[in-house]
């Protein structure tokens, strides 16, 4: 089990752990409520006591969160880690998802240099706008000012 203490271990507090990633203990408490960590007993009642392994396991979840997964992506992560805790039975999900979010990136990189490349051109224009109105005598107003 997650939570057992193996020889030379030690088991940290929950704001320990919460302090050591920057998080708050309440981040982590979520998480427990959601189903990405275990829920952890209590060792004399009233502390919670983390091993290190929830260092690993909260540092792999920021990670995914870095990368852009949601909870109910991690979620499903942990449903195939599953109780045996095999890393192998996760990895192919992971890949799937992972495909997932570089198809949604290279959406979006689509649409943003389609949008650069549109205020580029609407760039010049105004540009051009711009430089005919300079040219011609004041108190004249061009066809174009209507249009705007």
């Amino acid at each position: 089990m997650a939570n057992l203490l193996k020889e030379g271990e030690v088991a940290v507090s929950i704001g320990d752990l919460a302090k050591a990633y920057g998080l708050t203990t309440r981040t982590l408490r979520y998480w427990e409520e959601v189903g990405i960590i275990e829920s952890v007993q209590r060792l004399d009642g009233a502390t919670r006591g983390y091993t290190p392994y929830y260092f690993r396991r909260i540092k792999f979840i920021l990670k995914l969160k870095e990368l852009g997964l949601t909870i109910k992506e991690m979620q499903d992560l942990y449903v195939a880690y599953g109780d045996a805790k095999q890393t192998d039975k996760m990895i192919p999900r992971l890949i799937e998802i992972l495909d997932q979010h570089i198809d949604k990136v290279d959406e979006k990189m689509a649409q943003l240099g389609s949008l650069r490349k549109e205020i580029v051109e609407y760039r010049q224009k105004m540009i051009k706008h711009l430089a005919l109105n300079s040219q011609e005598p004041a108190g004249q107003q061009s066809n174009s000012d209507a249009e705007r």
